[in-house]
């Protein structure tokens, strides 16, 4: 550490690193406003010993109290501590910014005044305001020490709540519905994962948008968000999120299957859900005879368990007792549109 200055709501450091030139960390806090001081400076000034212990040059550990009692945090609490280094180091804190707000608690503990600055005041403007606060309040009454709310009960809150015209007392009012789509969360657009963390940025996008998409299915009611799909069904259903794209190939490497056999999955899943991707995956079952007569006067052919096949068009009969046909491509049989009760419905002029 070459250099340490505090200010109000920051830190600036000069921090030697693994090159010639240092490396510029700025650590900053949010300063209280005008207002805020006033509020804290009203509840310290209420206090004589604290009074005179900080125009003696000591700072009470009690003042922290006196500026909670105000509504406000004297310490920094999680998501306050912003930090920035000019070092290529994508982590964030990066290990200079670390070491510097290591350096900044000892600093604190040396000279307790610190923190107070960092939340605007200098040590001599807080001396000078409380002189002039004790001054004003000689033979007057001081201020009553402000207390937290103590709160209430949620039943004698939902009681004391008006109530709506024909609805009954203590009614839980109903929650807001959620947005009309699906949004991206603002923080991954913003924020890189660190470098040795071997995340691509597009990745941690992608499966944030993917998150945020299936909590908004949840929230609307529009199905379970997809919490209890198989690993096999999850994959099929991003999987038709990107049909047609580069990403599929992507996914389907990174998901250790071929990317033919994701495009299939994919296809099945955008026209017929859970119930297509299990026809389109198992093996021939045997299934009701009767039934499966149906499908065999549509469309004639072989019969192998519950599939019927005439040239490169075959028929399966679903666990769902659904009819989904299957066109043959290059070897591949995919299913070519949704499903239906009546085999003779899949073997239209649609062909």
């Amino acid at each position: 550490m070459l250099e340490l200055t505090v200010s109000p709501g920051e830190v600036e450091a000069l921090v030697q690193g693994s090159r010639v030139t240092p490396y510029q960390v700025t650590v900053r806090i949010r300063a209280f406003s005008a207002a805020e001081w006033d509020a804290v400076l009203d509840v310290v000034s209420s206090q004589i010993g604290r009074v005179a212990a900080l125009l003696d040059g000591e700072l009470p550990p009690e003042v922290v109290d006196d500026v909670h009692a105000a509504g406000l945090e004297l310490l920094p609490g999680a998501g306050e501590v912003l930090t920035n280094c000019s070092c290529p180091d994508f982590a964030v804190p990066c290990k200079h910014s670390a070491a510097v707000c290591y350096l900044v608690a000892d600093a604190l503990d040396d000279d307790p005044f610190a923190l107070l600055l960092l939340r605007g005041r200098r040590r001599d403007e807080l001396l000078s305001a409380l002189r002039s606060r004790r001054s004003a309040a000689e033979g007057s009454t001081l201020p009553p020490l402000k207390k937290a709310p103590t709160g209430v009960l949620a039943k004698a809150a939902f009681a004391a709540a008006i109530v709506p015209a024909g609805s009954s007392a203590g009614t839980v009012p109903v929650p807001p519905r959620p947005l009309g789509h699906a949004g991206v969360p603002a923080a991954v657009q913003v924020l890189d994962p660190p470098r040795s963390s071997g995340i691509d940025v597009r990745d941690l996008v992608t499966l944030a948008t993917d998150a945020a998409r299936r909590a908004w299915e949840f929230a609307s009611g529009d199905g379970d968000g997809g919490l209890g799909l198989t690993f096999e069904q999850d994959l099929a259903r991003r999987g038709a999120l990107v049909l047609g794209t580069p990403e599929l190939a992507d996914l389907a490497h990174r998901a250790g299957v071929p990317a033919r056999q994701l495009t299939s999955w994919a296809v099945a899943w955008r026209e017929g859900g859970p119930g297509a991707l299990a026809v389109a995956r198992d093996e021939p079952i045997e299934v009701d005879e009767v039934a499966l007569a149906e499908g065999v006067e549509a469309l004639g052919g072989s019969v192998d368990g519950n599939r019927v096949t005439a040239g490169r068009t075959q028929l399966r009969l679903g666990g769902d007792g659904l009819w989904y046909r299957f066109d043959q491509h290059f070897n591949d049989w995919t299913l070519s549109r949704p499903p239906s009760p009546d085999p003779r419905d899949l073997l239209t002029s649609q062909d």
